[in-house]
């Protein structure tokens, strides 16, 4: 179980597939900051066992000599070479995901309803495992995200604000001045004399 850390590219109501023609799945990305010493020991032992694991059950006796793990700096680079945003810097970043839906609960463990409470930028808990995989050649540790718990608020990430936050205080409008009034021109009488009879 981590500490407090802040969620980022939340997936947890919905299944999402990164990329097309893979299964969707229920993720997360987990900013742990690096003065949380306790839960990147934790991590730490956790990816440990899973390369022993690895070792004697999926990589036939030998590790690999590069091993993938879903742990990154975040005041280092993305897999890609990109510089990873301001939110993670002087984080770990973390990326769990499971096919099965997770549990979502607040403060007091009960069950969030409100999807509104869910999304990248809250700060919570989470419960995860860490495995060892051979895939399609691919050897590594894996991430696996078993439940979160809510436990705070925070400014949402991704660019998505909130209306309150757009349009503020509703603004003071005076009364527009009223539209002039125009008098209606005399009518005119157009009396024609009927022609005299030929």
């Amino acid at each position: 179980m981590t500490g407090k850390t802040r969620f980022s590219y939340v997936h947890l109501l919905k299944a999402y597939a990164h990329d097309a023609g893979k299964d969707p799945k229920y993720s997360v990305t987990l900013l742990i900051p690096k003065t949380d010493t306790a839960t990147k020991a934790q991590i730490d032992a956790a990816i440990a066992a899973a390369v022993a694991d690895g070792k004697a059950n999926k990589w036939n006796g030998v590790v690999p000599p590069v091993i993938a793990t879903p742990v990154w700096d975040g005041d280092g680079v993305r897999p890609s070479g990109e510089p990873f945003g301001e939110e993670c810097h002087g984080c770990y970043v973390v990326t769990a995901s499971t096919k099965q839906r997770p549990g979502i609960v607040d403060v007091n463990v009960q069950p969030i309803i409100d999807e509104n409470e869910v999304y990248s930028g809250m700060y919570g808990r989470a419960t995860v495992r860490f495995f060892a995989y051979a895939s399609n050649g691919k050897k590594g540790i894996g991430c696996g995200l078993n439940n979160v718990q809510k436990l705070g608020d925070g400014d949402a990430l991704g660019g998505h604000t909130s209306a309150a936050a757009d349009f503020g205080e509703a603004p003071q409008y005076s009364a527009p001045a009223p539209a002039p009034q125009y008098n209606a021109p005399a009518p005119q009488n157009y009396n024609y004399a009927a022609p005299a009879p030929a």
